[in-house]
């Protein structure tokens, strides 16, 4: 949305979001270094106080003139620092909870994820938009990042207090120690059963939301003459960031409760269907161009809301499927694995949005919905044997 509001192209905007994403397809590389040094405690203090400085940096780059090259490459350090954070994070809650509990908490644990971006994708937005209203663009933002950082060194401090040790610290590894951990937890991942199809599974399950993503927020604020629906950017802060991602919590809370009470194999065609048929809304929207905030609204809350169940098999067959030896660094393959099929579509999108226009770019959102389809039928009767 920022980068929108400084006049980049959709093509632009998705590629160089996309490029922020790099971290996360890579992070396999150094997971073992997370795993034996330090604790996974220390890692998550340690890179939420050096995001908390890096928006705070950001936001004094912004009004510059060098504003795109700086923040972007600072934003990329503090992208290895997220996806960092999220090695360590998943770390803490495979270890520190049993396999029900995983289960049972999984939807919780997406909830809070789902809170963060209420507040960065519709509050934080929709803050830039009334700010745009009496100062520039670039003074607004900056006052956007300035509040993230705050809030994120806020965070770093209460969770010096508060945030369970569920480990010991690990010995010291020597570099060659190292390298042989790493090739053991590819060696342990590569003997995973049935690994083709849930390597199938992790790159393409997302395929239409990782497009979709990148695209919905751009589509509702474009003009109506270039084919949008025209809406201010409070409003799409509000539609999409607000009353969307409360679907996502809500998703994810029922689809958490419903696997851990009947397990994951029955409620997966119930939930990847929930996932994937609401994206046809989007295609009603670009072909009318309705903008009725109740109508855009309720739309974009029912999609997220499938969206919110479908995640919920996602989430856990990583969690099944890494379960074992090296359970963390072969759960950050996993998630790095379903990053790359989600975001690498995603930088693309914009570029296929401009060639097909949104109303066509949305029916192949569609019809990628049928991939998704393919690729669960090829776990599915694997289910049970990664449990």
């Amino acid at each position: 949305m920022m980068l929108s509001d400084f006049g980049l192209s959709d093509a632009q905007t998705t590629m160089l979001v996309g490029w922020l994403a790099l971290p996360w397809m890579i992070k396999p590389l150094w997971s073992p270094f997370i795993d034996s040094v330090k604790t996974k405690r220390w890692w998550i203090l340690a890179t939420q106080l050096f995001m908390g400085a890096g928006f705070a940096c950001v936001a004094l780059l912004l009004p510059t003139a060098w504003w795109l090259q700086g923040s972007l490459a600072l934003l990329f350090l503090m992208a290895f620092s997220s996806a960092t954070h999220d090695v360590a994070a998943d770390g803490m809650y495979i270890i520190g909870l049993n396999q029900h509990d995983q289960s049972l908490y999984v939807g919780l644990r997406n909830t809070f994820y789902r809170l963060g971006m209420i507040l960065c994708q519709g509050l934080l937005v929709s803050l830039a938009g009334l700010l745009q209203r009496s100062m520039q663009v670039d003074i607004a933002w900056s006052i956007v990042f300035l509040f993230t950082g705050s809030l994120l060194l806020l965070l770093f401090l209460w969770h010096t207090r508060n945030l369970p040790k569920v480990e010991e610290e690990p010995k010291h590894m020597s570099l060659s120690s190292f390298g042989a951990d790493l090739a053991e937890t590819f060696v342990v991942f590569a003997k995973k059963p049935h690994l083709i199809s849930a390597l199938l599974f992790m790159s393409l399950f997302r395929l239409p939301e990782g497009q979709l993503d990148m695209m919905a927020k751009l589509f509702l604020k474009a003009d109506v003459a270039k084919g949008g629906l025209g809406m201010g950017e409070e409003m799409v802060g509000l539609i999409t960031g607000t009353i969307g991602v409360i679907g996502l919590l809500l998703g994810g809370i029922v689809g958490g409760y419903l696997v851990s009470r009947d397990g994951l194999k029955r409620w997966v065609w119930p939930l990847v269907l929930s996932l994937s048929l609401p994206d046809f809304f989007y295609v009603y929207l670009s072909m009318t161009q309705n903008s009725n905030v109740w109508l855009v609204g309720s739309m974009v809350f029912v999609e997220q809301l499938g969206y919110g169940l479908g995640f919920t098999v996602a989430t856990l067959f990583l969690v099944s499927f890494a379960a074992g030896r090296k359970s963390t660094s072969v759960f950050s393959i996993c998630t790095a694995v379903q990053f790359i099929g989600l975001k690498v579509p995603g930088m693309l999108s914009g570029a296929i949005s401009d060639h097909l226009g949104y109303v066509g770019f949305f029916w192949w959102v569609m019809a990628c919905c049928l991939v998704t389809f393919v690729v669960t039928a090829l776990i599915y009767r694997n289910i049970s044997s990664y449990s």
